[in-house]
């Protein structure tokens, strides 16, 4: 059953007693819970939680007490960067597999990171356009030796602790942005990686979220429920790859919308019945990034949008 879950950080600054609350209240059943990096985690302290049973008890009871389950835990960051920034990513990932095992929660999401173009970088180098040679031989670096080690050792980490999926979002300026890089990690790493697909970034990107989905089939281990609504007239003329800051929402040329404000219900029950038939049966994690409403306000209207869509009785 696609359980209806939350990723908590449209609400990061709720106390945690709040948050839970507030969630039950909308009929939401599971929380994706940031543990760190870029995901606040305001309401999850992992060292804490980590060290202290009586913390972890505490915890469970809040959630126990509002009928809601831990979808899973998110650690999204760039354990790949160069530099003290990526190592202390890579951290907070791996004190995240031990957590997950302390919980008993078998699903982390998380991004594939990005490296610099060569051993001696300091910035991070996100290749999309290599029309040179130097461009495919810093591209054969990046996952030969920084990113199928790296997810391969992840990938151990992950079993010694019990996790038994690892799911990379195909999010820009990443690696692991669409089926097919994907699809080559999991080839090179093995089937605890795979896709946390969330539609809006294949949106932006210009492909059909529908014919990922179709592409990944059990690679799909997590679901995000976000929208993108690509803006008329600025997209038209500049087309997709939009440098403008992305809280800048009236210049750019596409922009995160609450479910349903840009595709519209019948767009979404084709998109999770093809999930459906693609044997998906695990949590839908609504993602609300819309910067033209209060937070609230677009969990309710994308709540409304999932309650028509999923296949199941709501």
């Amino acid at each position: 059953m696609m359980k209806i879950s939350l990723v908590t950080n449209i609400f990061a600054r709720m106390p945690f007693d709040q948050l839970t609350a507030t969630a039950a209240g909308l009929g939401i059943e599971a929380l994706e819970l940031g543990t760190g990096n870029w995901s606040a985690n305001d309401h999850l302290k992992l060292d804490a939680l980590i060290d202290s049973a009586a913390e972890r008890d505490k915890y469970k009871e809040t959630l126990k007490r509002h009928g809601l389950e831990i979808a899973a835990f998110n650690c999204s960051g760039n354990p790949l960067k160069p530099g003290p920034d990526g190592e202390a990513h890579k951290a907070v990932m791996v004190k995240t597999l031990r957590l997950a095992e302390l919980f008993d929660v078998k699903t982390v999401v998380g991004m594939s990171g990005c490296p610099g173009g060569g051993p001696s970088d300091t910035t991070v180098n996100w290749i999309t356009h290599p029309i040179l040679p130097e461009h495919q031989e810093s591209l054969d670096w990046q996952w030969d030796e920084m990113l199928i080690p790296f997810w391969q050792e992840m990938s151990r980490l992950a079993e010694n602790h019990g996790v038994e999926r690892l799911a990379i979002e195909n999010l820009g300026m990443n690696l692991v942005y669409n089926a097919d890089t994907l699809l080559r990690l999991r080839a090179a790493v093995g089937p605890r990686v795979g896709m946390n697909l969330d539609p809006s970034h294949q949106m932006w990107m210009g492909g059909d979220p529908v014919a990922m989905a179709r592409k990944l089939g059990d690679a799909i281990l997590h679901v995000h429920a976000k929208d993108v609504r690509i803006e008329r007239v600025l997209a038209d003329a500049d087309g997709l790859i939009d440098t403008h800051w992305i809280a800048d929402v009236p210049k750019r040329q596409w922009n995160y919308v609450a479910l349903g404000h840009a595709h519209d219900v019948a767009w979404w029950k084709e998109f999770f019945s093809v999930l459906v038939y693609l044997g998906y049966d695990g949590p839908v994690s609504l993602e609300m990034e819309d910067l033209s409403m209060p937070p609230i306000v677009g969990v309710k209207k994308s709540l409304d949008v999932l309650r028509q869509a999923l296949p199941r009785d709501l």
